[in-house]
């Protein structure tokens, strides 16, 4: 479930800070052209929407694709120390500034023993699938997410379907060329997986973000720090990350 730009920014691939959103689609891929990226990300803590997996470094490998307003990636997660693990697909298709998407994440256990990854029963399934629209305007420097789980292992505490919904508002700022300072906030909107299923509408995710692109040569290395803050489990984190992408 890993969150970047308005969370569909799955896999970390790179991209100029300066191109807009319809010079490049949600996935960094530029439209109307085949573009295929290989790219690996380590994580110092692994944090999505406010919310903390594993309790060590995370590394995520990523394959992604895009053409025209189409995108695809295949994503995994893995903690340094087995505490957290993850294999995540998704399919998106942006139109202007509209971005709509599938995302199906997926959690074995840790040896991958104890779980099916075809069991899509509705009741046993390890599998959190996932609808989001994204809005992200081409002369203004702003994001808006809309999400909700449409199946899989979201269940409130009846039993049934939670739908858990959740919406973020972000902003940003670029400047000297290779920087970028962003501002998100989120929000869950009803009683489900963001607030353990018992309580409703409460702010779940202050992202405070600088984004550095180094550049090594004819490389470029992504870096960023990260402050987080949810409110509604009144916890505090500072990360780093890093990318590499081919």
């Amino acid at each position: 479930m890993k969150n970047q730009f308005f969370t569909l920014l799955l896999c970390a691939v790179l991209f100029p800070l300066g191109l807009s959103a319809q010079e490049r689609n949600a996935y960094g891929a530029v439209k109307g052209e085949p573009d295929v990226h290989l790219s690996m990300e380590l994580t110092s803590k692994y944090m999505w929407r406010g919310i903390e997996y594993g309790t060590s470094p995370v590394v995520f490998p990523c394959l992604s694709y895009g053409k025209g307003g189409f995108a695809a990636y295949a994503m995994g997660g893995y903690a340094t120390n087995g505490s957290h693990s993850e294999v995540d697909l998704g399919l998106s298709y942006t139109w202007k500034t509209f971005t709509l998407a599938f995302n199906d994440y997926y959690y074995p256990t840790a040896v991958g023993e104890g779980d099916r990854y075809f069991n899509f029963k509705s009741r046993e399934t390890g599998h959190w699938m996932e609808m989001t629209l994204g809005w992200a305007p081409e002369k203004l420097p702003l994001w808006v997410l809309l999400s909700t789980y449409v199946g899989g292992a979201d269940k409130n505490l009846d039993g049934d379907q939670a739908f858990s919904s959740y919406a973020e508002i972000g902003t940003y700022y670029d400047f000297l060329n290779d920087h970028r300072l962003s501002l998100a906030v989120g929000t869950a909107l009803n009683k489900g997986f963001y607030t353990d299923y018992a309580h409703g509408l409460n702010v779940v995710n202050i992202d405070l973000r600088y984004t550095y692109n180094a550049k090594i040569g004819e490389w470029t290395l992504p870096l960023s720090a990260a402050w987080i803050i949810n409110p509604f489990r009144e916890k505090s984190y500072l990360t780093f990350s890093a990318v590499i992408s081919f």
